[in-house]
């Protein structure tokens, strides 16, 4: 073969590698991109800032007694320190904006905020605390005020008015946006990322897993007073059950003696699930899972950071799983005039006391310890195989 025949395969060959490389670079690329891309709408919060809303909403500012706060100026926020290594690559500190809506469908165009959790993942020690907020907490909504001059309202329906379905917030993030800024501006809680669940697609986690174990330590009746007859799906007796996934909804929906009922039996089902999702049988089948319901959730997390919450899962046990909520005697029931509601009922609650308890929270020193007490068990059952 002649030189000049040879130089032109060379350089020929060359090309060629040299359009396979820009091909590569091109699709690694794109495909690191759309790991790190959001699913959905970002947050985009302002520069935090320690706003405090000048006017507290009628009714919500009772002083309360004064309560000596855990002194954390002098500890480091857990996971700030860069020294540290974390688990599965992730941030230091995440905290996840939980909602779970109240609409029955897959639509997310509307819904009130049904539950509002807070879950603050520690990637250091590895630790997951979940802070509930009561829904009835009356609120300054901030971001509103041109669209029917509504300033204040219910937590949850700072997540309603935020829907693309309402039209009356402009901002990012849609309902998860204005509820992450509502509770920053009233409690200072900062949020990183939201995620949403309906109630379809909650039954849908429930019945992938096999159904959830719970154990009541009282006798819980949904049904009116003069229900005639009362429905059975609505009673749950005192001790074992094993739920599928509407019987689950059914109880964390559940509230005959008020909100604070319904809180900890949604507690109840979240630790139970958590049971589940951490046995020997499903722990494995976390990434999968979280694929086929990739679709059905409302997130601004990336794959990525959806790959790194899967990985932290074997790292958890029952002692470093934690639900909180804010002390129950710091409450007082009450009603206000609400531009949309009417005369309804909300919580009244200095603000300032659930501040500091969300600077523990934060800081990851409050709570200590897991605060759900341990149920009494049928006899032969094993504690280990439910919520502490």
């Amino acid at each position: 073969m002649k030189r000049n025949q040879l130089t032109v395969l060379a350089i020929s060959a060359l090309g060629v590698g040299l359009c396979l490389g820009i091909a590569a670079l091109y699709i690694g690329v794109n495909l690191l991109a759309y790991w790190r891309a959001p699913l959905g709408p970002s947050l985009d919060l302002p520069t935090r800032t320690s706003t405090v809303p000048a006017v507290f909403p009628a009714g919500t500012a009772t002083p309360q007694p004064t309560r000596t706060p855990f002194p954390t100026s002098n500890i480091p926020v857990t996971g700030t320190a860069t020294p540290f290594q974390t688990y599965c690559g992730g941030p230091p500190v995440m905290n996840l904006l939980a909602v779970g809506s109240d609409v029955r469908g897959d639509n997310y165009t509307y819904g009130l905020a049904d539950a509002i959790r807070i879950v603050r993942v520690d990637f250091i020690t590895p630790r997951i605390t979940i802070l509930e907020f009561p829904r009835d907490l009356y609120v300054q909504i901030p971001g509103i005020a041109d669209h029917y001059g509504i300033t204040h309202g219910k937590i949850n329906q700072a997540y309603l008015y935020g829907q693309p379905g309402f039209g009356y917030y402009d901002g990012p993030g849609g309902g998860p946006g204005l509820l992450a800024r509502t509770l920053e501006l009233n409690f200072g809680m900062r949020v990183d990322h939201y995620g949403v669940v309906n109630m379809q697609t909650f039954v849908r986690i429930v019945d992938a897993v096999g159904g959830i174990d719970v154990v009541l330590d009282r006798y819980v009746n949904g049904n009116a007073p003069d229900s005639d007859p009362p429905k059975k799906e609505l009673i749950f007796t005192a001790g074992y059950h094993h739920l599928n996934g509407k019987q689950a909804l059914i109880l964390a929906r559940l509230r005959p003696h008020g909100g604070f009922e319904r809180a900890e039996n949604q507690n109840l089902v979240l630790c139970a699930l958590r049971d589940k999702l951490l046995s020997a049988s499903v722990v494995t089948r976390i990434p999968d899972l979280i694929k086929s319901f990739e679709n059905s959730v409302l997130t601004d997390l990336s794959p990525e950071q959806i790959s790194q919450l899967a990985c932290l899962a074997p790292h958890l046990s029952g002692d470093n799983l934690v639900f909180a909520h804010f002390p129950e005697e710091l409450f007082t029931g009450t009603r206000v005039d609400d531009p949309v509601l009417g005369y309804t009922y909300i919580l009244e609650v200095d603000f300032n006391v659930l501040r500091d308890y969300v600077t523990e929270f934060e800081a990851g020193v409050w709570p200590s310890l897991p605060i759900l007490p341990a149920p009494s068990l049928p006899p032969g059952e094993d504690a280990s195989s439910f919520c502490p």
